[in-house]
């Protein structure tokens, strides 16, 4: 071996830069960073690209099924997650699997969970655009490795953060959007479900019950798409 050759096994440029993201911002997180949701989980665990990561107990990155079809995209731990380092296992979270399993959909089947900002802001205040901003590349990670046919946003922090769409949740939410080829829906958050517990027509529950159909509805025809190629 060369001596050119021998000092190129040292000089991986690209391999120093990726070590850098979990403690630098500035380093960027191009897409196609992580081969594997596992890479991407122990670089979280260690991440300092904002101020949150000096706060947390747990990095909360996500989970379900890594082929699922279906993306659950929330907005940011609470206490409960960041004691166990999962995502939506909270009443929150509870109120979401029973929303699922009214239209058959499963963690273990259909559906990933993650969110924007995957270490729990202080008394749980909405992520700053800074925090965001040094996070949500992660997603964009996790989104490309699960590779989800839908993505549902839950509130409207996971809505602006993710498609930059500055709507309040109560004007857009059950409307599809397409964003980087992918279809969106906008549903409200489980937490202001379980703040507004009429089941009247037009109330919240309501309407979260017609949006989980129609979500059920487009993944049949998907699904009935891909069968009949």
């Amino acid at each position: 071996m060369s001596s050119e050759t021998q000092l190129s096994l040292f000089d991986d440029s690209t391999f120093n830069q990726r070590e850098l993201i979990p403690t630098d911002a500035k380093i960027p997180i191009p897409l196609g960073t992580y081969p594997t949701m596992t890479e991407l989980a122990q670089h979280c665990d260690h991440c300092h690209r904002c101020v949150l990561g000096d706060t947390r107990t747990h990095a909360v990155v996500g989970r379900g099924n890594l082929k699922a079809p279906i993306m659950v995209v929330g907005e940011a731990p609470g206490q409960n997650e960041d004691e166990t380092g999962l995502p939506f296992v909270g009443r929150s979270g509870q109120l979401l699997e029973k929303i699922l399993a009214s239209v058959n959909l499963t963690t273990e089947n259909d559906v990933y969970i993650a969110n924007i900002n995957k270490c729990r802001p202080p008394d749980n205040r909405v992520p700053t655009p800074v925090e965001v901003a040094a996070c949500v590349p992660y997603l964009l990670e996790q989104i490309r490795l699960v590779d989800p046919k839908i993505i549902l946003l839950t509130g409207a922090t996971a809505l602006k953060s993710l498609t930059g769409d500055k709507r309040g949740i109560t004007k857009i939410r059950g409307q599809w959007l397409e964003w980087e080829g992918r279809l969106c829906m906008p549903i409200f958050h489980p937490s202001y479900l379980l703040r507004n517990s009429s089941k009247e027509r037009g109330a919240p529950k309501w309407l979260m019950w017609q949006d989980i159909q129609a979500v059920r509805a487009k993944l049949d025809e998907i699904q009935g798409n891909i069968s009949e190629k």
